[in-house]
């Protein structure tokens, strides 16, 4: 009845957010139906790819079958994993020590033996192949009690001595990243809602960034701290990473904050990058002066050029269209003089991490185009990169992808003066 009356899907709405806090008398984000939507997601992958089994060892992946998440410090350092059998529930490898009784207390929804103590390996100098035989073993034995020892079995990431050791064990090792990959890149209604919580509080971030913290004689580290302290102070899990350009620093346009000053009449770049409350991640940039001074015409061809450019892509993000049909709008930049990926025109699926799933580039997805389906996300973002700049523009957005097309969820308004 209220799809109706809204017109749409809730998730789907950019205007209609929730709160991550936990209520009686509204739903809100089902964090529990989230876990199991995942999960089963990724079952229905392994299916389609004959995957007996999945070693995970990259943390994303962990977090999105397990739903155990223990920070961003440990998440790809090869000191935790888990393993998930076609046939069985997720089994996680924890850190062990105080960080394993967290995972058991912290994760109910995962049974008690189904947590076990990961064995590491790395910077074990003469112990290192004694420790990842006793980590390949203990995987071994998952997948012997799921009688899935035999079969394909997926692995998301690779170090020589535990690629080594799992095949000594005769486990046939395949690439687990074209599954996951399908079960990541369609977004359930829960993870689009959690997506958009990140985006309104990025929203905010940057409103206040570009009217109260950037201003001559502030630095660009120090509106990165600003960001970085409004964020956590909101729940969210991590900063990523705040990129603050200013004048000079925009052109070319350096993806790191520096100490630089801010001066009167500089441009601004700032992209914020960061994993909200829910788990999911907000990306996107706004362009702006500081100090008052009007944009110069220049500034303004600048600002339309990466602004139509931009919205043209993002007109094209919708079903039944290609990558391919996206690319097209993107400007001719080093993606096409070079063959690869510059991430300065382009979009990219996010999610639980900044880059999942999908790329769209001019480099290959002219050649090679893949279908945009309902419930994708992506971060969307344009650049006007011309030598001899003094200074000069970027912009990103991020776009959810609905039935029929689909919707903006950064809100951020863009300068008025850039379109007089």
């Amino acid at each position: 009845m209220y799809n109706n009356f809204i017109q749409g899907k809730h998730e789907h709405d950019p205007r209609r957010i929730y709160s991550t806090t936990g209520t009686d008398w509204q739903e809100r984000v089902n964090f529990e139906r989230m876990r199991k939507d995942r999960l089963a997601k990724v079952r229905e992958q392994m299916d389609a790819h004959n995957l007996g089994a999945m070693i995970l060892f990259v943390g994303e992946n962990v977090r999105y079958v397990t739903g155990v998440w223990q920070g961003n410090w440990k998440n790809n350092i090869f000191i935790r994993y888990a393993v998930l059998p076609r046939n069985g529930e997720p089994v996680l490898f924890e850190t062990v020590g105080s960080d394993m009784i967290c995972a058991a207390m912290d994760a109910p929804w995962l049974k008690e033996e189904n947590v076990r103590p990961a064995i590491t390996w790395r910077w074990a100098e003469s112990a290192e192949k004694m420790q990842v035989e006793k980590m390949a073993k203990s995987v071994y034995q998952v997948l012997a009690e799921h009688h899935v020892e035999k079969e394909q079995v997926g692995i998301d990431v690779m170090d020589m001595l535990a690629y080594q050791a799992f095949t000594e064990l005769g486990i046939n090792l395949v690439n687990a990243w074209p599954a996951m990959k399908d079960a990541r890149v369609i977004k359930t209604p829960d993870e689009i809602e959690s997506l958009k919580i990140a985006a309104a509080h990025g929203d905010a971030a940057m409103w206040m960034a570009m009217n109260e913290w950037a201003k001559p004689g502030v630095t660009e580290r120090e509106v990165s701290a600003k960001v970085n302290e409004y964020l956590y102070r909101k729940g969210f899990d991590v900063v990523y990473d705040i990129i603050v350009a200013s004048g000079g620093n925009t052109s070319p346009y350096r993806r790191w904050a520096t100490d630089k000053l801010m001066r009167v009449g500089d441009l601004v770049i700032i992209d914020i990058n960061a994993v909200g409350p829910g788990g999911y991640f907000i990306d996107f940039v706004r362009c702006f002066k500081v100090g008052g001074v009007k944009p110069t015409q220049q500034e303004k061809d600048l600002y339309k050029e990466t602004y139509d450019s931009l919205y043209r892509a993002i007109e094209k993000m919708k079903p039944g269209n290609t990558t391919a049909d996206v690319a097209k709008e993107f400007p001719v930049y080093d993606d096409d003089k070079y063959r690869t990926v510059s991430l300065q025109q382009f979009a990219h699926s996010i999610g639980l991490t900044l880059y999942e799933g999908m790329w769209i580039s001019r480099a290959y997805s002219l050649e090679h185009p893949a279908e945009i389906k309902p419930n994708m996300y992506f971060a969307v973002e344009t650049f006007a990169g011309h030598p001899g700049l003094h200074q000069t523009v970027r912009l990103e957005e991020n776009v959810v992808i609905t039935d029929t097309g689909n919707a903006i969820t950064t809100l951020a308004p863009h300068p008025e003066e850039f379109f007089q």
